[in-house]
């Protein structure tokens, strides 16, 4: 199975990031698709979570509205679109794939490699 996002770089604050994650390697019919993010030294959180139907996504309070989470079930993809990015969005970003949803990273079966974005002006 792999992960593999992409989309992240580096953006001014109040700027916009599109992040990407293509899934392969088995059928995820029925999974949760999600992104997670690492801060340096700080655990890893959960952003946002999206299920197979795409209907009623989680947001974590410090992203809802601003962060907008979708799939794309055919093209097994998931994104993540970040508008009005903060300083403290900066981190590395992973996306997931769990059998069900999961607020905990030790919840998660499959992780990709990360993408960092980096927020400065």
């Amino acid at each position: 199975v792999q992960l593999v996002e992409s989309g992240g770089g580096l953006v001014q604050p109040g700027g916009s990031l599109r992040l990407s994650c293509a899934a392969s390697g088995r059928n995820f019919e029925g999974w949760t698709m999600g992104w997670f993010r690492q801060e340096p030294g700080k655990e890893r959180e959960l952003v946002a979570a999206i299920n197979w139907s795409g209907f009623n996504p989680y947001y974590a309070g410090f992203v809802k509205g601003r962060f907008t989470i979708s799939r794309d079930n055919a093209k097994n993809t998931v994104y993540l679109q970040m508008n009005s990015l903060k300083l403290e969005d900066t981190a590395v970003y992973y996306c997931t794939a769990a059998g069900r949803f999961q607020l905990h990273p030790k919840g998660i079966d499959y992780w990709g490699e990360g993408t960092l974005v980096t927020v400065s002006s």
